[in-house]
């Protein structure tokens, strides 16, 4: 017993730290995933508070995790867990039955589950977590009080630190399929004999002697029978789902030439797009300082274009207020929120792969660019990106370290 106790709070904590951090490190993510989610339950009023909702939940996840993991405050933490799967496997349930969402969120873009694959995962973690609550008086922890609460303010100040550089910037781990270094061309690919999606298809047919309205499949509709059966509707059922792709719905239809998608992907050229999926929200302070990229492209003979799924009056009116210099074209509101989580942001191509990006409080400075290559200036800042994210891992636990041991031997000293 003492051994599945142990492997149910390891297990549990693991799932709670893993779920909190990516959705830590992508707060607008579980920012729009709030925000689907009331629209599909009538709650549309919420949109307010989805920001704060993004960073609490991600919050006590990792913090339930932490507690759950290192057996530390466990009855506050099995209390939260308790709370957690009792209010979102019921929720998940519902989801599952009436798909008004069709991804629950719970890992963030780090690990999509069907709902039905969600409730199952919830029904097996809530099994292991009534373990935990009913046998939470035989824990025993390994850290006296003093040291359980510099781990927890340690871990909150951590998260924290996390949320809010990734919420000003850009996630500082990106999980989605526009990542720096992916391609889009090989995400929209779909692989030979990949399966498709299968319906049910149901036809409705008027007996025309007695009225009667009846159903029938492809194989057994009376096609041929027109003296008896009158054709009257017909619906279609998703059975099985098929093979999906990473990227799908990612058009860039430019307002004169059309559908430019495969001109840009194919360019051996570099290609910079602005993301605007809502140019209302867009901040135009950062315009001037894109204007005078896209002049910059454009002297080095580089596209550059705007992405938006704004209507093209409220693109106009952008344009013409803020002296625009490049052109706008229409795209998918999702995927533009998918590429970067920003309005605007930035990023740079190169025969359809994302050599980088930038959110608009990081866009580049002209000067930063000249007389470079792109493709070597972007692989040098992603490393001073990776190194500056390593010493910063380093000196909190550093820190962290300095702390525990001044604990330590204070409490020797008492004794």
């Amino acid at each position: 017993m003492k051994l599945l106790r142990n492997i149910c709070r390891i297990l549990v904590g693991i799932v709670f730290i893993y779920s909190g951090f990516v959705k830590g490190v992508d707060p607008l993510g579980s920012d729009y995933k709030f925000t689907d989610y009331f629209n599909a339950f009538g709650m549309s009023w919420m949109g307010f508070s989805t920001l704060f909702f993004s960073f609490l939940l991600s919050m006590a996840e990792f913090l339930i995790g932490i507690c759950l993991f290192l057996n530390i405050k466990l009855k506050t933490a099995v209390w939260g867990a308790i709370l957690f799967m009792g209010f979102f496997t019921p929720l998940t349930l519902i989801l599952a039955i009436k798909n008004p969402v069709t991804d629950c969120g719970c890992f963030g873009d780090a690990l999509i589950l069907t709902n039905w694959e969600t409730f199952w995962k919830n029904i097996i973690l809530l099994a292991m977590t009534l373990v935990i609550f009913y046998t939470r008086d035989k824990y025993k922890p390994i850290f006296n009080f003093l040291e359980q609460t510099v781990v927890l303010v340690g871990t909150v100040i951590f998260m924290f630190c996390v949320q809010w550089y990734s919420f000003r910037h850009l996630p500082i781990v990106d999980f989605r399929p526009y990542a720096i270094g992916k391609n889009i061309s090989e995400g929209m690919a779909i692989p030979d004999g990949a399966p498709h999606d299968e319906y049910a298809i149901t036809l409705k047919y008027k007996n025309k002697q007695t009225g009667e309205v009846k159903d029938f499949t492809e194989e057994n509709y009376p096609w041929q029978d027109t003296v008896n059966w009158e054709y009257v509707s017909s619906d279609q059922k998703l059975i099985k789902e098929g093979y999906k792709a990473p990227i799908h719905d990612f058009v860039i239809e430019h307002p004169e030439l059309g559908d430019i998608t495969q001109e840009v992907l194919e360019d051996n050229g570099y290609t910079f797009l602005v993301i605007a999926y809502n140019i209302n929200k867009t901040d135009p302070e950062n315009q001037e300082k894109l204007n005078r990229l896209a002049a910059y492209a454009k002297d080095k003979g580089y596209r550059f274009y705007g992405l938006s799924a704004s209507a093209a009056d409220d693109i106009r009116k952008y344009t013409e207020a803020n002296q625009v210099n490049y052109d706008y074209c229409s795209t998918d509101e999702i995927q533009l929120k998918t590429i970067v989580r920003s309005n605007p942001g930035l990023i740079l191509l190169r025969q359809g792969t994302i050599l980088d990006k930038w959110g608009h409080r990081d866009l580049p400075e002209v000067e930063e660019l000249q007389n470079k290559d792109l493709a070597s200036y972007c692989l040098q800042e992603q490393q001073a990106i990776t190194d500056r994210y390593l010493i910063y891992s380093l000196i909190m636990l550093y820190i962290a370290c300095i702390f525990l041991y001044i604990i330590r031997k204070y409490k020797r000293m008492i004794k």
